[in-house]
């Protein structure tokens, strides 16, 4: 099944929650998403059935990746269950979880014994402070470390860590993190900062490209390019030239729409094709109604081939703002 311009669906990325116990600056500042916040009430998020529901309709539709997201996905409670629950659906699909890793430590065995496979963390820097600031929180870089550790020892391997670069705030760091990657041997990505959603203050300037971290990264280690996994695959891969291995996503300086087979399901079950989206197919109220399995699927598949989101690329080319995009802590980046 293909889009407008011709991208298959293969992946899906489902966010269990919108809440999530950090703030970080590009996601949801803590001045605007405080303790007087309202999140989404508990009957008003897919429950681990309807997920499960929704995954099993689109592997029927070829996905084979699923991501959880959220939020934070290890705060929405009984998180393993849905993992036992969709790694049992096809042994074929590629289970992965995104998270902030502060309650990895805790979670990593469990996860890891329910069939999850991949884990991504986010860690934008090794200094404390910096790590605080970025975070909006008061924890311990200590702490997100210790699940790092933890997600190792259980058996975790190729721990991708995820890495959203700002300008004048943790771009010093940068060699900080590469060093502590390459020794442990976890695949470091680098994300250029991007204007998801509308409250995160996005400004170009604050923007460090990938070609900056590359020379940076060049002038300690010789690093070269690699070929991609798989052609949809939004990092650009290198290696260094005595092993271990680096990507970089560049949404902003080198847009990969023509690329993307992304699928998005929101906290509150909308369905939504592009990050920078500002609407999404409410499949929640099919999924509490009468309709079929068949119906539910044809709803995504007539969502999907009249798809022709390319938002980074227009962007790029400065053809117009798209207003109220949904936030990232939303749809789970």
């Amino acid at each position: 099944m293909q889009d407008k311009l011709n991208r298959k669906l293969t992946d899906l990325r489902i966010s269990v929650t919108d809440r999530c116990n950090f703030r970080c600056r590009y996601c949801m500042p803590e001045e605007l998403y405080g303790e007087a916040y309202e999140f989404l009430k508990r009957d008003q998020v897919l429950s681990f059935e309807e997920i499960v529901r929704l995954t099993k309709i689109f592997i029927k539709l070829g996905i084979n990746k699923v991501r959880l997201t959220g939020g934070e996905p290890l705060v929405r409670k009984d998180i393993e269950k849905l993992v036992s629950s969709i790694s049992s659906l096809d042994n074929s699909i590629d289970l992965a979880m995104t998270t902030n890793g502060y309650l990895l430590d805790k979670f990593a065995h469990i996860l890891f014994d329910s069939g999850l496979r991949r884990l991504t963390i986010s860690l934008d820097s090794l200094d404390n402070d910096i790590f605080q600031k970025m975070s909006g929180k008061k924890f311990d870089i200590k702490d997100v470390l210790a699940g790092i550790g933890s997600a190792k020892d259980a058996g975790f391997e190729k721990i991708k860590i995820n890495t959203v670069i700002k300008k004048g705030i943790n771009d010093k760091g940068i060699i900080d993190l590469v060093d502590y990657c390459k020794q442990e041997g976890h695949i470091l990505r680098f994300i250029e900062y991007m204007d998801v959603g509308t409250l995160n203050s996005w400004n170009r300037k604050s923007v460090v490209d990938s070609e900056k971290i590359i020379d940076i990264i060049s002038k300690k280690y010789s690093i070269h390019p690699i070929k991609k996994n798989y052609s949809s695959e939004v990092a650009d891969r290198y290696q260094f030239d005595d092993g271990g291995e680096l990507g970089f996503i560049s949404s902003i300086s080198n847009p990969f729409c023509m690329s993307c087979t992304r699928s998005r399901i929101t906290a509150d079950g909308k369905f939504v094709t592009c990050l920078f989206s500002n609407k999404g197919l409410d499949l929640k109220r099919y999924l509490r109604s009468k309709a079929t399995d068949e119906d539910i699927l044809n709803l995504i598949s007539e969502s999907w081939l009249i798809r022709d989101d390319q938002y980074s690329l227009d962007r790029s080319l400065e053809k117009g703002k798209v207003k109220n995009k949904i936030e990232m802590f939303q749809l789970g980046g």
